[in-house]
Formats: structure tokens, sequence, C-alpha cells
């Protein structure tokens, strides 16, 4: 497809984007664009639909944060946690207090959804290695029960659905993991976001994913990696940082995996989906996201989204 205005509609699918297409990774940090600026250029590219980022970066006031986003013609899709539940029942408490101060903003903002990114098992900034690779068997016992019941937990007190997202650096990563953690755990409580940056960067086929385990897709992240810096990476071992520094997550369409069949596998599931666009670009200069972010609109016009 070219895009072209003969481009199917995709009327399951609604599109927004995030602090991330931002180079925005921490709740503060002299790198990154100031909050304000974010919400402004977000709406002027086209989107509708933000997440909250990282906890902190955005007003976490309800009140002040409706009257800001309102005022920009935008609306909350989702908030953000990361969670270290594969190390057993010891971290549930810390676990708890960080995804509840989420969960309540994002409640508070009328969305339904909560992404739910694993720990990385090397640090993202300095790529020290924190823990191995691999989990234990136990340690999958403890992600998938703990993940369950953080589910149970946020419906009930929240409202909220949780996604759980596949990411470069995390113990569920590549397909076999994927696969292994959908299997270990219950279908009426834990889904996935996919983002299909992070499942190409770790060599899944997200097509295949959704085609397979389309029951199990609650939200997505559009995402390309270039395939030329990807195959440097993986030959050098390169942590996910200093990747994102070199330009392994590019500007859609120039990368994989193509999102056209990305999207049209989604339409077919019959479910209403976000598809929130993210380019990790940390850091990155202030002037360089709202132009890529105008042109990713267009194109995912012309896709039919």
């Amino acid at each position: 497809m070219t895009g072209t205005s003969s481009a199917p509609s995709l009327d399951h699918i609604r599109v927004g984007s995030a602090p991330d297409s931002w180079g925005v990774w921490f709740p503060d940090d002299p790198q990154q664009v100031p909050w304000q600026r974010f919400l402004d250029e977000v709406a002027q590219a086209g989107y509708s639909w933000i997440e909250l980022g990282p906890y902190g970066y955005l007003p976490t006031d309800p009140a002040r944060l409706t009257d800001e986003v309102t005022a920009r013609g935008l609306k909350v899709s989702a908030g953000t946690v990361f969670t270290s539940l594969h190390r057993g029942p010891d971290v549930w408490d810390e676990t708890w207090a960080h995804v509840s101060r989420v969960a309540e903003l994002t409640r508070a903002m009328g969305a339904a959804h909560l992404v739910v990114i694993p720990s990385f098992w090397r640090d993202d900034k300095t790529a020290e290695l924190i823990e191995p690779a691999e989990l234990t068997a136990e340690q999958w016992r403890h992600l998938a029960q703990g993940t369950e019941r953080l589910a149970r937990e946020v419906g009930e007190k929240y409202g909220l659905r949780i996604a759980v997202h596949p990411h470069a650096d995390t113990h569920i990563d590549t397909e076999e993991h994927v696969v292994r953690f959908l299997d270990a755990t219950d279908s009426e409580l834990v889904n996935l976001c996919l983002d299909t940056g992070h499942y190409a960067y770790c060599g899944g086929d997200s097509v295949e994913l959704i085609e397979r385990y389309g029951e199990r897709i609650d939200y997505l992240h559009l995402k390309q990696v270039d395939p030329e810096i990807l195959a440097d990476v993986v030959r050098e071992g390169t942590p996910f940082g200093p990747a994102v520094r070199q330009g392994v997550m590019c500007e859609p369409p120039c990368g994989v995996p193509e999102l056209e069949p990305v999207l049209s596998a989604a339409q077919k599931l019959g479910v209403d989906l976000f598809a929130i666009v993210e380019q990790d670009m940390y850091p990155c200069p202030p002037d360089q996201p709202f132009p890529i972010a105008e042109r990713t609109r267009r194109f995912l016009r012309s896709c039919g989204a």
C-alpha cells in the first residue's frame, strides 16, 4: 500500500501518541522537553489521545491535568507502570504503592487502561547488568501469579484493565517469552500491549502474534525499528538505551514491521483498540519530535487510521 485515498477505514483503531515520542523517559530530566510543550505539540500534530508517560512528568493533580488536556482537545488513553513482580510477594507493597498512584490518576482522567512494563534486567541509561536475563521457573511463577493479582486489584479498586507490554531488555521480550507468559496467565485477567517496535527488536512477528493470540491483544503501541541498526545492535549485544541513542527506533514508514499489515490484522479482530505512536528517541533535540509526529500522523491517516 502506498498511502492513497483508497486506504481502507480502520474504524476500530483509535490513534494517539505519547511523551515517549517527544524523548520523554523520566518524570524529570533536563534533556526532556517541558510538559507544556509536549501537550501543545502533540495536539498540533493532529493527535487527540495521549498517554500519561512516566508518572510525574505531566501534572499529577487530576483537576489541573484535566484543564490542561481539555484546553488542547486531548484525552488520556492510559497510564504506565513499571513492575518487578518476578521477584515475588516481597515486592508487592512497594509495587502497589507505585501502581495505586498511577491508577488513581489514570481513572480520574477517564482512561480505562494501565500499561504494565516489566522491570529491565540491565539499566536503560548505564547498561549496567541488574540481574540475569533469564528467569528461573520459580520466578516465572511469581511473574504470572503477581500479574494476575495486579490485574484483579487494579480492576476491583480502579476499574482499569492492565495490558502487559513486552519490552526489550526485560524478561518478557521474545516470542518464546511472550508466549510462555500468555500461556501462564489467565486470559480473563491478563492481556497484552503489543509494541510493534519492541517485538520486532526482539525478533517477533506482530501480525503473527495478533493472528495467533488476537483475544489477548488489548492495546497497541506503534513503533518501527531500523533493520540495519538493529542488525548491528544484535551483533554487538548493545543494551537498549545505547541502541536508542544509535537511532534503532525510526520514523514510520522507514523501518520494520510494516504498519499497514499490523493495523489490518488488528482491525480484523473486530474490537476497539488504541494504537499509540511511540518512537523512542531519548535523548533528542527539542525541535526534533514535532515534525516527525506530524509526518507520522499523516502516514497513519494514509493507512486509514
